[in-house]
């Protein structure tokens, strides 16, 4: 992984205010994690990397795009692993949540939303890992997403309906609402 996308996730992470103690403490370990290791932007840091995803909302905050995630099998926002070709931590959010959503034109807030720590299985690792996950708030127009070969499912949800949902993406959900409503301001 090249060394500009380490150093552009502690610029990003460093420049971040996060919301809350909690949010403040996560933000320190995700920059211990880059100072102390090289690799950690890479799934083969063990015992755990950066990873990236995003809340996609539709453009008046109704909606979330939700993947029903094969190897977790949850509905999830789209996200994943850091890759060569990612020059930030919003470009691979914004990557990972069009390729598993298969939308086009989606809008990324460079700003991060929230961090994460969970535990995971990376396909190919021989372990348990776990993913410091940095999302973001993504936008988009509310047309048919596809499934791609990650998902079960891939749908649209209406905010006030949702389906049973991890705590974290729950709060996801609400917190990029907050924020688009920050954003556009009625």
């Amino acid at each position: 992984m090249p060394m500009d996308l380490r150093g552009a996730a502690e610029a990003t992470l460093s420049s971040w205010t996060p919301s809350g103690s909690g949010q403040r403490a996560l933000r320190e370990a995700f920059l211990g994690l880059l100072a102390a290791r090289e690799d950690a932007c890479e799934r083969t840091c063990l015992p755990g990397h950066l990873t990236a995803s995003a809340a996609v909302l539709s453009r008046d905050g109704r909606s979330t795009c939700l993947v029903h995630h094969r190897i977790v099998d949850a509905w999830l926002q789209p996200g994943g692993h850091l890759e060569a070709e990612d020059d930030s931590l919003a470009a691979a959010a914004l990557r990972e949540a069009t390729e598993e959503t298969g939308l086009s034109g989606l809008e990324i807030d460079p700003t991060p939303l929230h961090l994460d720590v969970h535990p995971i299985t990376c396909r190919g690792s021989a372990g348990p890992t776990r993913h410091f996950d940095v999302r973001f708030l993504a936008l988009a127009d509310r047309v048919r997403p596809l499934v791609s070969g990650e998902s079960h499912d891939v749908q649209w949800f209406d905010v006030d309906d949702l389906p049973e949902l991890f705590d974290e993406v729950q709060e996801l959900i609400e917190l990029g609402r907050e924020r688009l409503r920050r954003l556009n301001p009625t």
